[in-house]
């Protein structure tokens, strides 16, 4: 991750810059890059996407977006999932969900890449849950754990065969390790 500290903007004055690639956050003033997702990431992914909207979506319980800019508080961030409450989606005049999201996720997953830091990214989950946030995962796919986050609580260590808690009223049971089993694809 890298920082630009050419001149403090705003919170606002960042939101009407154009998006890049790689994404930059808005974080305590200045603007962070992310890096690039790779293979790993890019698959864990794409499968929990799956899988939450397979069981969430039909039923309007939830839906989970992947890169999704939440700009709330004073940060603007991207999680690599962002899921939200059907009933907190913020759909627009003709029922289509719109771009700009001014709300803290549901729940918050991010998937740990080599080049990032991991406070960095738990900083994020933190401030998602101190603004309302209802669950957050660290996933590390280098050590095959996964870092449960919950408001006003002590985060949990989940590894091997445990299940992960999910928002309620979202009909999904996964382990650990059926999470990083997706990683083989053969």
């Amino acid at each position: 991750m890298t920082t630009s500290t050419s001149k403090v903007l705003s919170l606002e004055e960042f939101l009407s810059l154009p998006e890049t690639k790689p994404v930059q956050e808005y974080i305590n003033g200045e603007i962070v890059s992310k890096p690039m997702p790779k293979g790993k990431h890019s698959r864990l992914q794409l499968k929990l996407c799956n899988s939450i909207n397979e069981v969430a979506e039909s039923n309007q319980v939830a839906y989970a977006l992947p890169e999704l800019r939440c700009s709330f508080g004073n940060r603007s961030i991207v999680p690599d999932i962002a899921v939200f409450k059907w009933s907190r989606i913020p759909f627009d005049a003709s029922g289509e969900i719109p771009n700009d999201f001014l709300l803290p996720p549901d729940w918050v997953i991010e998937i740990l890449s080599p080049e990032q830091r991991a406070n960095r990214v738990t900083g994020n989950i933190l401030y998602c849950l101190q603004h309302g946030c209802q669950l957050g995962w660290l996933i590390d796919p280098e050590d095959r754990s996964i870092l449960v986050f919950f408001p006003n609580r002590q985060p949990v260590l989940l590894q091997g065969s445990e299940l992960l808690p999910v928002l309620d009223d979202i009909d999904l049971e996964l382990e650990v390790t059926q999470v990083f089993s997706w990683l083989k694809m053969t």
